[in-house]
């Protein structure tokens, strides 16, 4: 790791050791408000000279001192939209994966600790002495996560939540999968790059990746309107099933094809439902999550499917009559990088099967 251009805050490591100790004592926190725009206001200058750099997340005033050299981050989103920026060389830990790392990101991953799979400590967190910390989660840094924000705040340690957890969402909802006020966009992702780049001073890398995703957005969506055709995203849990509502990341893919979500009609955003329910709105095509993850029945792709194809109200599901199963990962399914891969995966398949008008 090459950090010579950086000049390291003397006592970083006493400080934070000490600080294990106070913070793992009950601190009393802000949490995160909706509706509070994720933007990076740089001082008069060039973008080296920009510091102290003052950055509205999530409800709370941010002020970044210099450019983070050991950021910690706390979920695979994050994760990846800092490897995405060229950042690798300034991390020293990340968490909470739910499936591999995207292929074009994986050498430079493996050059990165991780921390844990899923939720490390906080001692875990501090033990890298890190002078930064993002999230994608609320619920990893929030109310019962790795630790609330201000915990590492009090010890000089930002911490920085992505907006899609936080922008139009109520206060019952955020750090939680509840009701979404408005629905999700793609522009929240790329606020969260661009505030991201601004923060570790790459703002022309931030720039250049945003676009990037705009044209993939746009290859992808511009060639499909699948007007007439009928979705259901199926995250997990075979008993009562995790399904996707009308207004986040999986809102965004159904809306890129022309597509209709036959959830559209609840604003929480992975609402439990029965199967019957699924059948009675019967959508032409089912999008499954592969999931890395084994807690529950109904994980992995292969699960789903024997289900689908075995249970006596499935089988008579139109989609499962055709096979028609769109096949993505969790990570996909998430406000991130990954929605761009969620939508090229639904409109490959619409293409195939010859439903994309």
């Amino acid at each position: 790791m090459n950090n010579s251009i950086f000049t390291a805050r003397p006592g970083r490591k006493s400080v934070l050791r000490f600080g294990v100790a106070l913070a793992v004592a009950a601190l009393t926190v802000t949490g995160c408000s909706s509706g509070d725009e994720a933007t990076a206001e740089p001082e008069q200058g060039t973008a080296t000279s920009a510091y102290p750099l003052t950055v509205e997340n999530c409800g709370r005033t941010l002020t970044i001192d210099a450019p983070p050299r050991r950021a910690v981050s706390l979920n695979q989103g994050s994760t990846e939209i800092l490897l995405s920026l060229g950042l690798a060389d300034r991390m020293v830990g990340t968490a909470t994966w739910t499936d591999p790392v995207r292929e074009n990101l994986a050498a430079d991953n493996e050059t990165v600790p991780r921390l844990a799979d899923n939720m490390p400590s906080f001692e875990v967190v501090l033990d890298t002495e890190p002078d930064f910390v993002s999230a994608s989660f609320g619920g990893t840094l929030g109310p019962g996560g790795v630790a609330e924000p201000s915990q590492f705040e009090q010890l000089g340690v930002p911490a920085y939540l992505s907006p899609t957890d936080c922008d139009g969402k109520d206060d019952n909802s955020v750090n939680a999968d509840g009701n979404r006020t408005e629905p999700l966009t793609m522009d929240a992702v790329y606020k969260e790059i661009r505030d991201l780049a601004a923060i570790f001073d790459v703002r022309e890398r931030g720039e250049q990746f945003v676009a990037e995703l705009e044209q993939r957005y746009e290859d992808a969506s511009g060639q499909v309107n699948a007007n007439g055709v009928s979705l259901a995203y199926w995250f997990a849990d075979i008993e009562t099933p995790y399904v996707a509502g009308c207004c986040g990341s999986s809102g965004i893919i159904t809306d890129s094809v022309g597509a209709k979500n036959v959830f559209d009609d609840t604003t929480n955003e992975w609402p439990q439902v029965s199967w019957e329910s699924i059948l009675d709105r019967d959508p032409t095509a089912l999008v499954l999550a592969d999931l890395s993850r084994r807690s529950i029945t109904g994980d992995a792709l292969d699960s789903k499917i024997e289900f689908l194809e075995s249970n006596p109200v499935t089988q008579r599901l139109s989609a499962v009559q055709n096979r028609r199963y769109i096949v993505v990962n969790g990570a996909d399914m998430n406000p991130s990088i990954r929605t761009i891969d969620g939508i090229e995966k639904v409109a490959d398949a619409l293409r195939e099967w010859n439903l994309d008008n």
